[in-house]
């Protein structure tokens, strides 16, 4: 249980730049430990997105539940949030006096494009875990696709795009119409 703790620690002490960021950190720590598979930790991601609550909080609360049960969910809890409380009450503590450092700007401009980079890297991750065809969901349309992709992820995956940033729907009506429409179809074919 304390190596649990330490771990979620760790993440929670050394990523910056917040949930998404903090996945590729999340995925080496739980793959290390063999608590998951790689699809497992897409779901991780998935129900991470669709719960209220920070990704990596979320992410280590369904770890430690999965490893532990119930006392491992709040181990990995704390022990992913205890860092952030103590940096952010420390940073606070001297933010006055630094606010005009060129050293500390320097350094903010050095951690957003990583920022940006481990966030990129998150996606592809998640993308070559959630476009690939699965045993559960095999419909007889997609067999017939080159390589291993899955079409109905892709759609989905398109369908989003062009809800959110053509027609500017609400994140929470496209989390829902697209699972209820994988539900739906899901459902019919398995």
């Amino acid at each position: 249980m304390f190596g649990l703790f330490l771990s979620f620690f760790k993440v929670g002490a050394f990523a910056f730049g917040g949930g998404f960021a903090m996945l590729p950190l999340i995925f080496q720590t739980v793959e290390s430990y063999g608590m998951m598979t790689k699809d497992e930790f897409a779901r991780l991601i998935a129900l991470s997105q669709v719960t209220p609550g920070p990704v990596a909080v979320n992410a280590a609360t369904y770890t430690g539940m999965i490893y532990e049960g119930i006392p491992g969910a709040i181990v990995a809890t704390l022990g992913v949030s205890i860092p952030s409380f103590a940096i952010m009450i420390i940073v606070m503590g001297f933010m006055k006096a630094f606010q005009d450092s060129k050293g500390l700007e320097a350094a903010m401009n050095g951690i957003r494009p990583v920022t940006v980079g481990l966030i990129a890297a998150a996606f592809i991750y998640i993308a070559q875990t959630s476009l690939v065809k699965e045993e559960i969901f095999s419909m007889d349309f997609i067999k017939g696709l080159p390589g291993n992709l899955d079409i109905f992820s892709i759609c989905c995956f398109a369908a989003t795009i062009v809800m959110t940033v053509k027609f500017k729907l609400n994140p929470i009506i496209t989390i829902i119409v697209m699972g209820a429409l994988g539900g739906i179809l899901c459902g019919l074919v398995v």
